[in-house]
C-alpha cells in the first residue's frame, strides 16, 4: 500500500491493528475508527444520512449508497479480472473471484484442516464447530448451522412448496432459476486461460473441475520438517 498523505496512511495502518478504541454507548461492541463507529451508531438509530438522488432508499454508509446506484441505477461494474470476462460491483466480490483463479485460501480454520477464501465462510463454517443452529425452515421449524443445508432440507422435505432447478453438470439444485444461471456462470462457464494448479501440473478450463480437484490435495502432509518426521497440511 502506498499513499499521497501521511493521513491516508495512518487511516491504512489502522486496518492492520486489532486496537479498538471507540466503543458504542448502547452496545458493548468497539471500532478501529470513529467513522466505524459513528455508521454503527446510526444503525442503533436508524439515521441513514446518504440518500440517493434517483430513488427513495437512503444508506447508512457512502460504501452502500454508491453499490446501491451500481446494483440499481448505473449497473456499473468497474472491477474487471485480468483473467477472465468476470467484472463485478464491488472490490471485495473481486478479490473473492480471483481467489478461484489462484486456488487461495488465506483463512484457515482453527480448529481442523479447513481453509476458505473469503472470511464470511470460514464464519459460517465454524459453526461446524460450535453446533450454533442459525437457520431455521419455516415450514417445520427445524434448524440448521448452515443456510445451505437448510436450503437442500426445503428441496427434499418440502419440495412440493419450493421450486427445483437442478445443474446438468452437478449434483447442485437451486430454489431459483436466477441462482442456477449464477451457478453455472461461476461453477461451469469454459475459461480460455486454463487455472494451475498450485500443488501438481494438473489445468482446467473450468472452475467446478478445478475445485474438485482442489479437494484431492486438501488433507495431504506437503509440509515436511527437516530435522524429524513430522509432517502438517499448512
Amino acid at each position: 500500500f502506498t499513499a499521497v498523505k501521511l493521513s491516508s496512511l495512518r487511516r491504512h495502518l489502522k486496518t492492520h491493528s486489532d486496537e479498538k478504541r471507540h466503543v458504542c454507548h448502547l452496545c458493548p461492541k468497539a471500532f478501529r475508527t470513529a467513522t466505524l463507529l459513528h455508521n454503527h451508531v446510526n444503525t442503533h438509530t436508524g439515521n441513514k444520512p446518504h440518500k440517493c438522488s434517483e430513488c427513495d432508499t437512503a444508506f447508512v454508509t457512502r460504501g452502500e449508497l454508491s453499490r446501491h446506484r451500481r446494483y440499481k441505477h448505473t449497473l456499473e461494474k468497474p472491477f474487471k479480472c485480468t483473467i477472465c470476462e468476470y467484472c463485478s460491483v464491488e472490490a471485495s466480490k473481486m478479490r473473492r473471484h480471483v481467489r478461484s483463479h489462484t486456488g487461495e485460501r488465506p483463512y484457515p480454520c482453527d480448529q481442523c484442516s479447513y481453509a476458505s477464501k473469503d472470511a464470511y465462510k470460514l464464519k459460517r463454517h465454524m459453526l461446524t464447530h460450535t453446533g450454533e443452529k442459525r437457520y431455521e425452515c419455516y415450514v417445520c421449524q427445524a434448524r440448521f448451522t448452515q443456510s445451505g443445508t437448510m436450503k437442500i432440507h426445503m428441496l427434499q422435505k418440502h419440495g412440493e412448496n419450493v421450486p427445483k432447478h437442478q445443474c446438468p453438470h452437478c449434483s447442485t439444485i437451486l430454489s431459483r432459476k436466477s441462482d442456477l444461471g449464477v451457478h453455472l456462470r461461476n461453477l461451469h462457464s469454459y475459461m480460455e486461460e486454463a487455472v494451475k494448479c498450485r500443488d501438481c501440473e494438473a489445468a482446467f478450463h473450468e472452475r467446478y473441475a478445478f475445485l474438485q480437484h482442489r479437494k484431492t490435495h486438501r488433507n495431504e502432509k506437503r509440509f515436511k520438517c527437516a530435522q524429524c518426521s513430522c509432517t502438517c497440511n499448512q
